[in-house]
C-alpha cells in the first residue's frame, strides 16, 4: 500500500476542510440563527477552524466504496457540527475557558453579558454564558440532522440511506457518547486505583471512537448507495475507525501532559485539574512510589492545585512510564487498524485512509 507523503496528506485534509467551510457558513444557513449572539455562538468553534477530521474519514470512506465524495458533503459537515455541539456542552462539563485557543462559547458570552448588563453578578453572567452555550449546543444537534437530509432532499441518494443513518446517529451513537460523558464524570471522582486499561478505553471508544466509527460507517453506506450493514468492506472500515478513535484519545491525553499550549489551545495540565481517569495517570500511578502516588491523588481533580504541583505530578507521569505506554497503547491499536484496510480495494482513498491513522498519533495538537 503506497502512502501519502504528510505534506500530501495535509493538502489533502485542507482542501476538505475548505470545502466544509464554504458549505457551512453559507449564507441559508446563517439566515436561520437568530438572535445575532446566536449565530456567533452556533458558529464561534467551526469558524475557528479545526481538523476536520471526522469529515474527512467520512469522505474518503465514500470514495474508498466508489461514492462520489460530492454526495457525502452534507454528511460529512453534519458530523463536524454534531461534534461541535459535544464539545460546547463538554466545555461546560470541564469547566474549560479555552478552546482551539479562544474563549470558549459560555466564556465568551459571559463576558458579553458582563459587558451588555453591568448590574449583573459574577454568578448571574456566568449563568448566561453557560445558558446561551446550552442552547447553542441544542442549535446545533438540529442542524447536523438537518444537513443530513440534504443528501436526499437536494442529492440524488437513496432516502432509505439518509434515514438509517439519521436514526442511528441520534440513537445508537448519540447514546453511547452520552455514556462515555457520564463514565468520565463518574470515573473523576473515583479512586485511580480502582481502574483497569480496559475500563478507561471503553469510556474513551464511547467518548471518542463511536463518532469515527459512525463516520466510517456513513461514509461507506453512502458509496456503497444503499444500506448493507454486513458488508465486510463496511465492517472493515468500522473497526478501522473504532481503533484509531482510541488511538485519537490516547495521544490527546499524551499531548495534555507534554503538548504545547499554545498549539493545543488550552492549557497543558488542565485534564489533571479536572481529575480525568487517563491511561498515562493510571500507567505512571501504579509504578509510582508512596509519595508519588500521594501528591498525584491530591493534586488530581484538584482544580485549586498549585501550579507546582502539576508540574511535579507531570514529571512523574513522564518519569514514571505513563507518557510511553500511553503512546505505546495507541500505536497498539494502529495496528488493529491497518489490517482492516487491506480487504479494501487500492485506490487514492485507501491511501488517504492510512496517512489519516498515521496522523493520529503523530500530531501536535
Amino acid at each position: 500500500m503506497s502512502v501519502q507523503a504528510p505534506e500530501m496528506f495535509i493538502s489533502e485534509l485542507e482542501s476538505r476542510a475548505k470545502i466544509l467551510h464554504k458549505y457551512l457558513f453559507s449564507k441559508r444557513f446563517s439566515e436561520r440563527f437568530n438572535p445575532k449572539d446566536m449565530e456567533e455562538a452556533v458558529t464561534l468553534y467551526a469558524a475557528s477552524g479545526g481538523k476536520r477530521l471526522r469529515p474527512a474519514i467520512l469522505l474518503w470512506s465514500c470514495g474508498a466504496l466508489g461514492g462520489k465524495e460530492e454526495t457525502a458533503i452534507p454528511a460529512a459537515a453534519a458530523v463536524e457540527i454534531f461534534h461541535t455541539w459535544t464539545l460546547v456542552h463538554d466545555d461546560i462539563i470541564d469547566r474549560d475557558d479555552m478552546r482551539r485557543g479562544q474563549d470558549t462559547v459560555h466564556e465568551r458570552f459571559r463576558k458579553v453579558a458582563q459587558k451588555r448588563f453591568p448590574a449583573l453578578s459574577v454568578e448571574e453572567a456566568a449563568h448566561y454564558g453557560v445558558s446561551v452555550a446550552v442552547l447553542a449546543g441544542d442549535v446545533q444537534h438540529g442542524w447536523g440532522i438537518s444537513m443530513m437530509t440534504e443528501m436526499s432532499r437536494f442529492g440524488d441518494l437513496d432516502p432509505a440511506v439518509t434515514l438509517h443513518l439519521i436514526n442511528d446517529l441520534d440513537t445508537e451513537v448519540l447514546n453511547l457518547l452520552v455514556e462515555g460523558e457520564i463514565l468520565d464524570l463518574q470515573f473523576s471522582h473515583m479512586p485511580i486505583s480502582s481502574f483497569h486499561v480496559e475500563d478507561i478505553e471503553d469510556m474513551l471508544w464511547k467518548k471518542t471512537g463511536v463518532l469515527y466509527r459512525f463516520c466510517a460507517r456513513a461514509g461507506a453506506l453512502i458509496g456503497l448507495g444503499k444500506v448493507e450493514m454486513d458488508n465486510p468492506h463496511v465492517k472493515a472500515l468500522e473497526s478501522f475507525s473504532s481503533n484509531c478513535g482510541i488511538a485519537f484519545q490516547h495521544q490527546d491525553d499524551v499531548l495534555g501532559v507534554i503538548g504545547n499550549s499554545k498549539m493545543l489551545g488550552k492549557p497543558v495540565g488542565s485534564d489533571i485539574r479536572e481529575g480525568k481517569r487517563t491511561t498515562v495517570i493510571l500507567f505512571a500511578y501504579n509504578e509510582a512510589d508512596n509519595d508519588e502516588k500521594s501528591l498525584i491523588e491530591a493534586t488530581l481533580g484538584n482544580p485549586d492545585a498549585s501550579e507546582a504541583d502539576v508540574h511535579k505530578v507531570v514529571e512523574i507521569l513522564v518519569r514514571r512510564g505513563g507518557v510511553e505506554l500511553t503512546q505505546d497503547r495507541a500505536k497498539l491499536h494502529l495496528e488493529k487498524a491497518y489490517p482492516q484496510l487491506d480487504i479494501l480495494p487500492p485506490s487514492k482513498y485507501r491511501d488517504l485512509l492510512k496517512s489519516w491513522a498515521d496522523f493520529m498519533i503523530s500530531r501536535n495538537r
